[in-house]
């Protein structure tokens, strides 16, 4: 009697130890992502606090966590890729499983998820920043205003064919420049190759020389993305402005998918969801400097209201099918000017 006594109690402590393991189990979330401290310490603690589940961060650069999901498409680690271009998930659809968040409906409409894999978040537009004291008496607000014989040799440029956020005007460019929205057309060549001439020859290092040196006052105009000129002003620099050319300024996504066989699914659309939350993204567009992709989010005065942005639309397929038949010409281009 003892020992069937013994035996019953023995059981229910299993029962009860293989209940703890798979609670501890469901509350866990693996996120790769390559986006930066600020985002991550917003996002994660919250996350953490609201649905008391663990989320263990893995950071590195997109390039390098995309080659681990690969490497571990057999047996997966990750749950979800946080971050990253809208072309770099397209290169890898395969890695992803499908999953439409249910606040797709609230993301402005260009940017919601079409393919039922992608779940765009936030949003980084080309754009231009001037130095207002350099600049004090010439009117900058088009791409055609780059032209004027007092700025060449004054605006900085990183390099299209190395750049990520040098390729993302020069296509912004192309587009805004063609009187037809074709990234060919020769009117929007002849514009990028007067545009060049202004260059003068000169090229920053990288996408960071560009507005750094316009900040330093070596250069007058750069040719720039939102995030990091945004935070120059929200952190307190006086001497820039931002200028969105009134011709159109190009916006692409950021995305977020869950990784193919993920071991905590329901955890990883719980995070999908959490990230298009109007919570989430008023705070990445307050207290952070990422542009939200939702309908009505709330933007801080370092930022221009989105329904207020003079927009065009990348036909992003297209870009990226096409990117190095778009690099070759601006190559070709660039190395016959010089």
């Amino acid at each position: 009697m003892k020992f069937k006594k013994f035996i019953v109690v023995l059981m229910a402590a299993l029962v009860l130890v293989g209940c703890s393991s798979k609670g501890e189990e469901n509350k866990k979330l693996v996120v790769y992502s390559p986006n930066s401290e600020g985002i991550m310490n917003a996002v994660i603690p919250l996350f953490e606090e609201k649905y008391k589940i663990k989320v263990e961060p893995i950071s590195a650069g997109t390039g390098e966590l995309v080659k681990r999901i690969q490497a571990e498409k057999d047996n997966p680690y990750g749950d979800v890729l946080f971050g990253g271009t809208y072309t770099q998930y397209m290169s890898n659809l395969d890695l992803f499983q499908e999953y439409v968040s249910k606040e797709n409906d609230n993301v402005v409409e260009e940017y919601r998820n079409t393919n039922g894999k992608v779940t765009y978040t936030v949003l980084d537009g080309s754009m231009l920043i001037v130095n207002k004291e350099l600049t004090d008496g010439i009117e900058i607000n088009s791409y055609a205003d780059l032209l004027k014989p007092e700025l060449k040799g004054k605006i900085a440029t990183a390099d299209p064919a190395n750049s990520s956020s040098a390729f993302a005007q020069l296509t912004n460019i192309l587009l805004a420049m063609s009187p037809d929205k074709d990234y060919m057309n020769d009117e929007a060549w002849t514009y990028v190759e007067n545009l060049i001439k202004q260059w003068d020859g000169k090229i920053q290092s990288g996408s960071s020389a560009v507005y750094k040196s316009v900040v330093d006052g070596e250069m007058w105009v750069g040719l720039t993305y939102e995030d990091p000129v945004a935070k120059l002003v929200k952190d307190g620099a006086k001497n820039i402005e931002i200028v969105y050319p009134k011709e159109g300024s190009v916006f692409l996504p950021a995305g977020t998918g869950i990784i193919k066989g993920a071991k905590n699914v329901d955890n990883a659309k719980l995070f999908v969801d959490f990230l298009l939350s109007e919570e989430v993204q008023n705070i990445f567009g307050t207290q952070l400097t990422n542009r939200p992709v939702r309908i009505g989010a709330q933007t801080g005065d370092h930022m221009q209201k989105y329904d207020t942005l003079p927009l065009i639309f990348e036909d992003m397929e297209y870009v990226y099918k096409n990117k190095t038949q778009i690099v070759e010409r601006y190559t070709q281009l660039f190395a016959g000017l010089q």
